[in-house]
């Protein structure tokens, strides 16, 4: 398979450590509204909460985890990297969320959603080719690696109703939503299933899998999710309509029917 559809990820990351740090030294780089930075915060918490629960547990295949949790992160910084060195060659599917990151009217959890979007639909299935090639495993149902993906499924998504339960709970959030119409920040969270999205990444994981052996076929597979990720991860981003908008947009059709002698 060509090293265009299959990518190691990034090499310096040796631990779950590390994963966690570099997400901090994102979230300290811009201001808690940038939209990378609501991803990564999630992230981060998703990723210690998960890193802890699974601590106390034995993992039919630990090597597995492990290094599926890192190459999984490499990818999401490396697609950072690529955005800022030649976004033209970066994945499409991180996109919506990296040039909107500065965007007014976009709630924190749209932010964050967006980016599991992201990265759960598109990279996950690569990851994890990426690291049973590199490990020398099948990607198969009936393994103990799929056994293992399943139990994080279970816990991710207690932890991930946990975390995103905390973007639209306290006095930060409840401002947030009065801002922003409930209604579609109710939208955003009913189109997005974690448990759903990880189902689906496995498949599509398989169906890459199968394709080890056509690279042209390969490379195609992973641009067509690459694309489609991406215009799901726009629909995800949708601007909520704020208070202040709407009262913007009154003052200004006041205006327009005022004559300018009226005005002057």
């Amino acid at each position: 398979m060509s090293g265009a559809a299959i990518q190691g990820g990034d090499g310096t990351l040796q631990r779950v450590a590390d994963v966690v740090a570099r997400l901090q030294e994102i979230e300290a780089s811009a201001p808690p509204s940038d939209g990378v930075v609501c991803f990564a915060r999630l992230y981060r918490e998703v990723t210690q909460a998960v890193d802890d629960e699974l601590r106390g547990r034995s993992a039919g295949d630990p090597g597995f985890v492990q290094r599926l949790d890192l190459r999984f992160a490499g990818l999401f910084f490396d697609a950072l990297g690529a955005f800022e060195r030649a976004p033209a060659t970066a994945p499409r599917a991180w996109a919506p969320l990296i040039e909107a990151r500065s965007r007014r009217g976009i709630a924190p959890l749209q932010f964050a959603l967006a980016g599991m979007n992201a990265h759960i639909n598109r990279d996950l299935p690569v990851a994890l080719v990426t690291t049973c090639s590199e490990l020398g495993l099948a990607l198969d149902d009936d393994s103990v690696e799929h056994r293992d993906y399943e139990r994080v499924d279970a816990l991710l998504a207690q932890v991930e109703r946990r975390v995103k339960a905390s973007y639209l709970t306290g006095p930060l959030a409840t401002i947030d939503r009065i801002l922003h119409r409930l209604r579609r920040l109710d939208d955003v969270v009913a189109m997005w299933d974690v448990g759903r999205a990880r189902d689906a990444a496995w498949t599509n994981a398989r169906a890459l899998w199968a394709l080890r052996g056509e690279p042209e076929l390969a490379d195609a597979f992973v641009l067509a999710l690459d694309r489609t990720t991406g215009l799901a991860g726009r629909g995800l981003l949708i601007p909520a309509d704020t208070a202040l908008e709407r009262f913007g947009r009154l003052v200004r059709g006041g205006l327009s029917r005022v004559g300018p002698a009226t005005r002057a």
